[in-house]
């Protein structure tokens, strides 16, 4: 693995590291009939993922993200959908210096965007582990540690630490840079803390055992900006139904082509097989910015539809990494209905299922706002070797043919869905 070299440049993080490859999986043993056919929908999956990837870093208000903003709402009118672009607004962060220097030695990072941030000539102190009583403090966190609940103490614990500064390491099953997103963006609180590679762990580490002094600069710049949700809706036959919102986060970090782009391919082709249909139902499709930023765009999206948690039928939130090579998938619905659908839907498609979450557990992203709201929803998500890292990049990054059976099953189910005049009573 190489060392990955990171430039900070009016806000834009740009990275260059070597591509790992990625093994192919099946998830059943028999191939199912439908993929032998399944060439076009192949094609325009192909297509989708390698112009968004070719787009850049989707960070949130950025010009990527508004360009990307602009390519969507291209690829919904292509289906003959009026898209439109509702805007918010945030104060964006722009990192201009991000590093820890330890003696001659100098590791560049990015800060956390919800925590402080140092001025250009940083602090200083003596390095020790999180919690202990030097300046400095010394941690690994993995990048689902703040949006999931694996070890996501660590971050609370070091918003309450007294140190100047925090040092975190990035951990997960590879080499690299994994970052983790912003919960608390708009109310950003406790010392600076600073994301770094775990190839410099071991080093790090030692130095923390030494006690020695360490100089860390997480200097930024806040700029005001505006991003973009890509709205549209299909409208039914039947207006007495109550319509399905189908939705999926599109920023992030890095080109994450596994991450959002893989949930772009599926939001599109529901819209594709519903707008050929002519549903019963009428629905709604949300593509959504402000993902890695404490999912600050479903706010807005809701404010202007105050009715729409509790009217819809169903909110299906299409997530992370579908289809991506080697990995587990996961379904959270918010009744046993649901659950039994989105099962049934798939295992059309020969795909079976790993994890099943509790009901009433806590939801993922942007439904966690749906579920305490009392919205009815269901998630379907997979496991990520390249969560949040520069890594996740066309074409290493998924499986063609396995996301085009993923996208065949939930497009499917999906209309199976909107075509019905009632959907099973909730659970």
């Amino acid at each position: 693995m190489q060392r990955r070299s990171f430039l900070f440049s009016t806000g834009q993080v740009f990275a260059l590291a070597l591509a790992a490859s990625a093994n192919r999986r099946l998830v059943a043993q028999q191939v199912p009939q439908s993929e032998r056919n399944s060439g076009d929908l192949e094609e325009r999956i192909a297509s989708v993922l390698q112009a968004f990837d070719a787009q850049g870093n989707h960070r949130t208000g950025t010009a990527v993200d508004k360009i990307s903003a602009e390519w969507l709402s291209a690829e919904v009118q292509r289906l003959g959908i009026n898209p439109s672009l509702e805007p918010f607004s945030l104060n964006r962060v722009d990192p201009q210096l991000a590093y820890v220097r330890i003696g001659n030695r100098r590791i560049d990072g990015i800060p956390m965007f919800d925590g402080g941030f140092t001025g250009a000539a940083g602090v200083r102190g003596r390095l020790g582990p999180l919690g202990s009583d030097v300046e400095v403090g010394l941690a690994t966190i993995s990048p689902t540690d703040v949006s999931h609940t694996a070890v996501g103490d660590i971050i609370p614990l070091a918003r309450r630490s007294r140190h100047s500064a925090i040092i975190l390491i990035t951990g997960a099953g590879r080499p690299g840079l994994f970052l983790s997103n912003a919960p608390a963006f708009q109310n950003p609180a406790g010392p600076p803390m600073l994301q770094v590679s775990n190839v410099d762990a071991t080093w790090l580490e030692q130095q923390a055992r030494d006690g020695a002094q360490a100089t860390v600069v997480a200097y930024v710049t806040r700029t005001p900006a505006q991003a973009f949700n890509v709205i549209a809706s299909i409208v039914g036959r039947e207006a007495s139904l109550s319509p399905l919102v189908v939705m999926a986060p599109r920023s992030g970090w890095w080109q994450c082509v596994s991450e959002q782009g893989s949930r772009l391919v599926h939001w599109l082709e529901i819209m594709r097989t519903l707008v050929g249909a002519k549903p019963l139902r009428t629905c709604h499709f949300v593509a959504l910015s402000g993902h890695e930023l404490g999912f600050i765009g479903i706010a807005p999206y809701i404010e202007k539809r105050p009715d729409l948690i509790k009217g819809a039928e169903v909110w299906i939130f299409l997530g992370s990494d579908i289809g991506q090579p080697g990995q587990t998938n996961l379904i959270h619905a918010a009744d046993e209905a649901l659950e039994r659908w989105l099962v049934a839907a798939l295992a059309r498609e020969g795909i079976a299922v790993d994890v099943k979450a509790q009901h009433d557990s806590k939801a993922r992203g942007e439904t966690a706002f749906i579920q305490s709201a009392g919205g009815r929803f269901v998630t379907l998500a997979c496991g990520s070797s390249v969560f949040h890292s520069v890594e996740d990049r066309w074409p290493e990054a998924v499986d063609v043919t396995l996301l085009a059976r993923y996208a065949k099953a939930i497009s499917e189910g999906v209309l199976e869905l909107a075509q019905r005049g009632r959907v099973n009573q909730r659970s």
